[in-house]
């Protein structure tokens, strides 16, 4: 099992689950596996720890009764652990109806910490988190980090490199950036398209057109097609409303408006919004589309590094739970990323493969410097391949950090 780099407590102070949420095939259940791992070296007694996968056959028709009589005959076989802390992982929580009134009970009654996952067109991942609102905590699970690739490669990483071990954290990277982190395609790479177009497919039938009940799958198709291909750009619904009228195709704005909603739901796209003081012109500007995979991109003919690297940008920043807009001034000077704590911006973020070209980094650096000014942020930092350093200009330091570096901070 591939230790993933997720900071996720094994149990909290509060009388909350913990909910673990993601897109389907991240790796979910292993991290539930990791967290048992962590508590058996922690020296907890295993019969302390209760793992239940309530997607296999055996359980089906399974309801909160019987997981009533699962606790109930589970202190009967351990009487001792009465009065003991308990750990209980509810995987794939979504098979049980009112799981979330169970899951209260429990929390409320008994000395149990209460691990939750789930994903499916009868309760998305999302939704998990969101039944117990107020009684959980909640994390994201992702696609592998690079750090988790290069842990599944057997590539250490230190704070003093040689030049073999630096070049070898490069040469993964060059493969991270394109064949992207579904464990599954980092184990059998070899298989990459057809994984990822069976990951793809599942998450259009199971989680969108069966729960949503979508007649009409070739229009979700196209929206989807042309999001993958807006990536790291903005993207107008009324302009792709326009383009499937002038094909002929019937669908209303409000239609496309629920499907991107619903893309977004299942953890495929993450729409990011422009930053504004007013909430009103954030909430009305056109978002840029970002993917939760690189491998998505590339299997449907994405092959720029530039692209390749903002989008693996994007998805650490959300891997690290960060608040992310994007910055445009009035004369469309952009900054891909802007940092968000506090609702003050805290950090601004270019991503540029490469800076050599005097223009392209003039490209770059103006508008971090309008941004810096305009948002009163001192924290500059631009993401490239190789370029390394500080350099100060108009008054503003500008921190350069090759993209490896900045994926194992």
């Amino acid at each position: 099992m591939i230790e993933r780099g997720i900071d996720i407590p094994t149990e909290t102070p509060l009388r909350r689950a913990i909910s673990i949420i993601g897109p389907r095939r991240a790796g979910k259940t292993y991290v539930m596996f990791q967290l048992i791992k962590k508590l058996l070296r922690d020296k907890i007694d295993m019969n302390r720890i209760l793992y239940v996968n309530l997607e296999k056959t055996d359980l089906e028709g399974a309801d909160i009764r019987d997981l009533d009589g699962l606790i109930r005959t589970y202190y009967e076989i351990y009487p001792e652990n009465k009065n003991r802390k308990i750990w209980l992982f509810l995987d794939e929580i979504q098979n049980i109806d009112k799981w979330e009134k169970f899951v209260r009970t429990i929390i409320d009654s008994e000395y149990i910490q209460v691990f939750i996952s789930g994903s499916s067109s009868k309760l998305l991942s999302r939704e998990i988190a969101t039944s117990l609102r107020g009684r959980t905590i909640t994390y994201t699970v992702l696609p592998f980090s690079f750090r988790d690739y290069l842990i599944s490669e057997k590539i250490e990483t230190s704070k003093h490199l040689s030049t073999t071990e630096r070049s070898k954290i490069i040469r993964a990277l060059s493969e991270y950036l394109n064949i992207g982190g579904y464990p599954e395609v980092v184990i059998y790479r070899k298989e990459m398209e057809k994984i990822l177009l069976d990951i793809v497919e599942t998450m259009i039938y199971r989680d969108i057109v069966e729960r949503y009940k979508i007649r009409n799958t070739n229009l979700l198709k196209l929206l989807i097609k042309s999001l993958i291909n807006s990536a790291e750009r903005e993207f107008s619904v009324h302009k792709f409303y326009n383009f499937v009228k002038s094909k002929g195709i019937k669908a209303s704005k409000a239609t496309l408006y629920n499907y991107l909603d619903a893309l977004s739901d299942v953890f495929f796209v993450f729409p990011v919004r422009k930053f504004s003081g007013s909430y009103k012109e954030t909430e009305q500007s056109l978002p840029k589309i970002y993917l939760v995979d690189n491998g998505i991109l590339t299997t449907n003919g994405i092959t720029d590094n530039g692209r390749l690297m903002e989008n693996l940008v994007f998805t650490e920043l959300k891997r690290r739970g960060k608040n992310i807009y994007y910055y445009k001034s009035a004369d469309n000077k952009e900054v891909d990323f802007v940092v968000l704590e506090k609702k003050k911006s805290r950090e601004l973020v270019q991503v540029a493969y490469s800076l050599d070209d005097m223009n392209t980094k003039e490209r770059e650096i103006k508008p971090l410097l309008k941004a810096s000014k305009e948002l009163k942020c001192s924290k500059l930092l631009i993401v490239t391949w190789d370029k390394e350093g500080y350099e100060k200009i108009s008054g503003r330091k500008i921190e350069y950090i090759p993209l490896w570096k900045w994926l194992l901070r």
